[in-house]
């Protein structure tokens, strides 16, 4: 009789989903556990999308339109950068996350385990932008809820934003877990993060780049956020992006690319 026949090994790539996707899991379940960061952090875009909308925003439509107070107009344009600054907002908690992982002696652990090395990182990725893709959902309702509508844009341009979404979620969160892994603490963490909430308050968010003094356009021209606002803004409300979206496209790849690289390379660095 023949030998029978051993099992075939699994291959690398496929070690790599299995552990990545139980890394996934293990994330997701902590988020479920503790909701109260990723609470704080989506409370922020809510809470400024009805203080501008309810209180500002008769003043300030009637600043940018040149005209009448006109609150759905003003609705229009601001939910769109809010719905980046969620995103923002989001991955501040991958950071955090990230932090206590190296603070507490688990990843320690996991390197002690036969387990895929990369895959701690990835489950971060992928469940913050899980997490950040909830978040915008839950703005994005209650911006629905008070009036936004868009009406004008087609199912290839929804389809577009919700790319232009996952796509600046993902850069964003590999910033966030490069951040996390270079901070000695959670709280130092969360601080080294907030340029990330910091940056839509000096986009296009709540004034159009025209609207700004004349030495504070650059800052908010030449920055990731408002050709992402205004691609954004272009797509859901059906009107022209122009140059905005290869730069908001740039942006992405290239904070992505940045992220990636800084997090793998501090991540390997760590004792073993």
């Amino acid at each position: 009789m023949s030998a029978p026949l051993a099992p075939a090994r699994p291959s690398r790539i496929s070690l790599a989903v299995r552990d990545s996707a139980t890394m996934l899991r293990r994330n997701l379940l902590h988020a479920r556990r503790y909701p109260s960061l990723t609470l704080n952090l989506l409370l922020t875009p809510i809470m400024l999308l009805l203080l501008f909308v309810y209180i500002f925003g008769d003043t300030m439509s009637a600043g940018i339109g040149g005209g009448g107070p006109d609150r759905s107009a003003y609705i229009a344009f601001v939910v769109p950068g809010l719905l980046l600054m969620t995103i923002g907002s989001t991955t501040i908690g991958t950071a955090v996350s990230v932090s206590n992982d190296m603070t507490e002696g688990i990843i320690a652990r996991f390197r002690t385990m036969a387990i895929h090395r990369g895959s701690v990182l990835i489950g971060h990725v992928i469940g913050s932008v899980l997490q950040a893709v909830i978040s915008v959902v839950l703005v994005g309702a209650v911006g629905v809820a008070i009036g936004f509508r868009s009406t004008d844009a087609t199912v290839l341009e929804w389809l577009a934003a919700f790319g232009l979404l996952v796509l600046f979620a993902t850069a964003l969160t590999w910033i966030a877990v490069g951040m996390g892994l270079v901070s000695p603490n959670a709280e130092a963490a969360g601080n080294n993060a907030m340029p990330l909430i910091l940056l839509p308050l000096l986009s296009s968010t709540f004034v159009p780049l025209d609207a700004m003094p004349g030495w504070f356009q650059p800052i908010a021209e030449y920055q990731p956020f408002t050709p992402a606002i205004e691609t954004l803004r272009g797509l859901l409300l059906g009107t022209g992006i122009g140059h905005n979206g290869w730069l908001a496209l740039a942006w992405c790849l290239g904070l992505a690319a940045l992220g990636y690289f800084w997090s793998t390379s501090k991540f390997d660095d760590e004792p073993k």
